[in-house]
């Protein structure tokens, strides 16, 4: 039997969601200049050094949750720049819209007031404060916080967030 005395123990759980979603990176040289769509994945982990009732988070209600928000103001709409001038133009044909930096955000742009642009990048950081809120209002175990933010717009490009150390 090995001594495992010196590891620290983090249990972790990982919700994958799929969603697809328009984009444009205007301000970037090259083809992501144009609206383009994607079918994005989302893998978002929470992590606990401890279980509650033998669980990191009531894992239905946290897949509820995360899924229902992306499938409500994400999939199948599009995500631009608030300086972006489709906004006002897509948003008058009444098409879903997310807007990234918005100086007047709804309830939800509100976790992407400070992100200015749809990247992937800025996608994971999104999906990791709407993961936090969603896990606060969950039973959870003492710790558990989103460690790790995983967004893929294709096959082969993704980006991460990771919780910085405390």
């Amino acid at each position: 039997m090995s001594d495992n005395s010196a590891l620290t123990v983090r249990h972790a759980v990982t919700v994958r969601h799929n969603f697809e979603t328009a984009h444009r990176l205007p301000h970037l040289a090259g083809k992501c200049e144009n609206l383009h769509g994607h079918s994005w994945w989302a893998e978002i982990t929470v992590t606990s050094p401890n279980l509650a009732a033998g669980t990191v988070v009531e894992f239905g209600g946290f897949k509820r949750a995360l899924r229902e928000w992306i499938d409500t103001f994400l999939d199948h709409g599009t995500m631009l720049g608030h300086t972006d001038p489709l906004a006002p133009i897509l948003a008058g044909h009444g098409s879903k819209l997310f807007r990234f930096g918005a100086d007047d955000p709804t309830e939800q742009e509100q976790h992407a007031t400070d992100l200015g642009w749809p990247s992937v990048e800025a996608v994971a950081e999104l999906l990791s404060r709407v993961a936090t809120d969603a896990l606060h209002t969950l039973p959870r175990a003492a710790g558990a916080v989103v460690s790790h933010v995983r967004v893929s717009e294709t096959a082969v490009n993704a980006a991460s967030w990771t919780a910085a150390q405390q």
